[in-house]
């Protein structure tokens, strides 16, 4: 029996014309979703159409765009809702101490994705949004779940390509190596303008039975006021009572 994967099914398909969409831009013409996703131009009017009637996409002037149909799915994934509902108090009890830009993130694959981002009018200009994701290993909050991480997959990031974001991302292997090694001993990470260029950040994971890191957190600010070191008990404090917390009522990371 043949095997039918990726753009061979009509499953492959609609999932393909979603993921063709980019964080903060507006609507995407049928002719440029035809050309990210490489699908017939009938096929991709007729995937859209449907798509719209299952409120997965709307349909507006110029094109298409996400709709609130995606959202609804996405508060289904029940590991990262029981996450984020445990650990909303101590991120907001880590914004009230810091009045700074405070993440919640889980590792997918070698990336980050953003659970949380809370922010105030100082919030420091990241790339980071909910939902995003961004390298392992030019983030504060990757050093700490790759730190973290079993050997394998350090191994493999390591070993692979590591995709220069800035003039001061760390490309090197044995320098981030020492770094995770660090991050390991001490229970925090850092990022010096390594994903933006004018952004610190610090992190530290949030650590499950087995010291598995199921989670990390965050806090970031510009280069002209943000002091990462001044806040490290702050943000140590907060992954470790999420941690605690999570481990008592036996939550999924």
């Amino acid at each position: 029996m043949a095997v039918t994967t990726g753009l061979d099914t009509v499953l492959g398909k609609a999932v393909a014309i979603l993921r063709a969409f980019r964080p903060d831009e507006g609507a995407v013409g049928l002719a440029e979703l035809v050309r990210r996703t490489g699908l017939h131009k009938a096929t991709a009017h007729r995937l859209a159409g449907a798509l719209v009637e299952q409120r997965l996409l709307d349909r507006v002037d110029g094109g298409y765009r996400p709709s609130g149909g995606l959202f609804e799915l996405g508060m289904l994934a029940a590991p990262e809702r029981s996450l984020l509902e445990v650990a909303m108090p101590f991120l907001q009890d880590l914004y009230e101490r810091t009045r700074e830009t405070v993440h919640l993130g889980v590792r997918e694959g070698r990336d980050v994705v953003y659970v949380a981002k809370i922010g105030g009018h100082r919030q420091a200009r990241a790339p980071s949004r909910t939902g995003g994701r961004m390298p392992l290993h030019c983030t504060a909050i990757g050093k700490a779940l790759l730190a973290h991480a079993g050997p394998g997959l350090r191994r493999e990031v390591l070993e692979g390509p590591l995709e220069r974001r800035t003039p001061r991302t760390v490309v090197a292997p044995g320098v981030l190596r020492r770094q995770l090694r660090e991050a390991r001993e001490t229970g925090v990470a850092f990022e010096r303008e390594e994903s933006t260029v004018g952004l610190l950040c610090l992190a530290a994971p949030v650590l499950g039975r087995d010291d598995e890191a199921l989670a990390a957190i965050s806090v970031a600010g510009p280069t002209g006021r943000f002091r990462p070191e001044r806040f490290v008990t702050q943000v140590r404090a907060a992954a470790t009572g999420l941690g605690s917390t999570l481990m008592r009522r036996d939550l999924p990371g």
